[in-house]
């Protein structure tokens, strides 16, 4: 028994993904769909790279970062690949914990800006 594909619509679906992105992550060559005339068809491997992919998007990867890793684990191997991987997250981790600082001073001083209004507010009532 063959491993079960999905069509392009059911991986858009399955994946909640428009047809532009899949198709822009083909373009790109991050997948790699079984093509039977103008019909695309994905098998396990590219549900397992479309998996990952959207991880590292929540996780604030660009898309060139995730081509190279999914490059280099399919040529070099699992050690080369957690090696890439755990550079990839330090840098990624940096990156967030900047944000994370940058917006908690924005939460702040918000809040800060919203006292001060509802005080002023309170001392004109």
């Amino acid at each position: 028994m063959s491993d079960p594909r999905l069509t392009f619509k059911e991986m858009c679906a399955k994946y909640d993904v428009t047809p532009r992105t899949l198709r822009y992550y083909e373009y790109i060559e991050l997948l790699q769909p079984d093509r039977e005339g103008r019909a695309r068809f994905y098998g396990p491997r590219e549900c397992a790279r479309m998996t990952l992919i959207l991880r590292g998007r929540r996780f604030g990867f660009q898309l060139e970062e995730l081509r190279q890793w999914l490059l280099m684990y399919e040529k070099e191997g699992t050690v080369a690949q957690m090696k890439a991987w755990i550079e990839m997250a330090d840098r990624q981790l940096v990156d967030l914990a900047m944000q994370k600082e940058q917006l908690q001073h924005a939460m702040d001083e918000l809040q800060s800006l919203r006292n001060e209004t509802i005080q002023d507010l309170e001392r004109k009532a």
